[in-house]
């Protein structure tokens, strides 16, 4: 087997696999309770005069 297809492949199927969840953890990182402050904190940094 080449090594292009062997790369192809695992990329079609776990590659994929992998991407998603990332994508999945990210978006449920993001809805979890207490980041609206911290996402609302972070935007008001440039506001800050320190």
């Amino acid at each position: 087997m080449e090594t292009y297809t062997a790369m192809r492949q695992f990329a079609d199927s776990w590659g994929l696999l992998a991407m998603t969840l990332f994508f999945v953890g990210v978006v449920l990182f993001t809805l979890r309770p207490g980041a609206r402050k911290m996402a609302k904190d972070a935007a008001e940094i440039p506001l800050k005069e320190d």
